[in-house]
């Protein structure tokens, strides 16, 4: 009796991401086909692998919420909130890392815009 009771509490814990999967899935091999495009270009392929491997970890996401979803079973359960985990730790980092690079474009930019004003005097 407390292992139906179990089963069906992980199970009412997985439903909101079960019904999820596809969405996770289309953006896992989206992001996977923009780091493939992306990678095209020669500065473009230093940074490819980061989309390439977030979608792959989206798709193995997808892939362990339906086997915690099938067998109600909490370390299926934790590899998929885990795997959730390592995507938002990799989009945060490279978010974060984006942001710098784009204030730095930015204070370098008006930095020249400056410079190349002061010139005209």
């Amino acid at each position: 009796m407390e292992n139906q009771t179990a089963s069906g509490d992980i199970r009412a814990l997985i439903e909101p991401l079960h019904r999820a999967k596809f969405w996770m899935q289309l953006i896992g091999v989206m992001l996977i086909i923009s780091g493939v495009l992306t990678a095209l270009s020669i500065v473009g392929i230093i940074v490819a692998w980061i989309p390439i491997w977030a979608g792959i970890v989206l798709m193995q996401a997808a892939g362990a919420v339906q086997r915690a979803h099938e067998s109600a079973n909490p370390q299926d359960l934790g590899r998929a909130l885990g795997r959730l985990r390592i995507y938002f730790t990799i989009f945060g980092v490279f978010l974060l890392i984006y942001l710098l690079i784009m204030v730095a474009a930015m204070i370098f930019g008006v930095g020249a815009g400056l410079m190349g004003m002061g010139g005209m005097a």
